[in-house]
């Protein structure tokens, strides 16, 4: 079993608790997490770009000057791709990115994620995450006492108003809860900072 530090919210390291190998300890695979990473951004697109085709544009039934004797070349309409004004060649219409993966591929890259993070020792757990009121400057002292100087993702057990309105306003910080996070947050920041009670849901969880 893998072993990790547990800290208090002064930054003391107060216990120790145990990893599944299976969840934060497997062999990392970057195919797998840039599979679901795609998927995540092709999922988020609107898909709603439009532009009209030549067929759309209003005009272009009558040549626009006469075929010879002008020295120019022959122009049958002004709504073709190469005129000022005219329509779009290939144009794009409002589609769907939409695509799915099958679950055994997403859970490995999600173990993949947490493996990569406890392995570069970017993961850190918290005892708990507890605050008497919303105070933005409270909970950066909390980051600055646990060593997180950069961007972080915040995962709790459960919802807690209070913790998530602290953070809301730290423009590297987000928060999410046991069952919201995904490979490309855990990805995008570079510190994990978990509760030890989430903790032990995700490993009931993905066990």
């Amino acid at each position: 079993m893998l072993k990790a530090d547990i800290y208090n919210l002064k930054g003391d390291v107060v216990d120790t608790m145990s990893l599944n190998e299976e969840i934060f300890g497997i062999e990392v695979s970057e195919s797998a997490m840039h599979s679901v990473v795609v998927q995540y951004l092709a999922n988020g697109r609107q898909g709603t770009q439009s532009a009209k085709t030549r067929a759309e544009v209003r005009g272009g039934k009558a040549k626009p000057f006469r075929q010879k004797g002008t020295g120019r070349a022959r122009q049958g309409s002004l709504v073709g791709p190469h005129q000022t004004g005219g329509g779009v060649a290939f144009a794009p219409k409002p589609r769907s990115y939409r695509f799915s993966l099958n679950k055994k591929l997403k859970r490995l890259a999600l173990k993949s994620a947490l493996s990569e993070k406890y392995g570069s020792g970017s993961l850190v757990i918290l005892d708990n995450l507890k605050l008497d009121e919303i105070k933005t400057k409270k909970f950066a002292e909390i980051l600055k006492n646990v060593k997180v100087d950069s961007s972080c993702l915040v995962v709790l057990s459960e919802k807690d108003d209070v913790v998530i309105k602290s953070a809301n306003n730290l423009p590297n910080v987000k928060t999410a809860l046991t069952n919201t996070i995904n490979v490309y947050d855990i990805l995008k920041y570079d510190k994990f900072v978990v509760t030890k009670e989430a903790v032990e849901k995700i490993q009931e969880v993905y066990a």
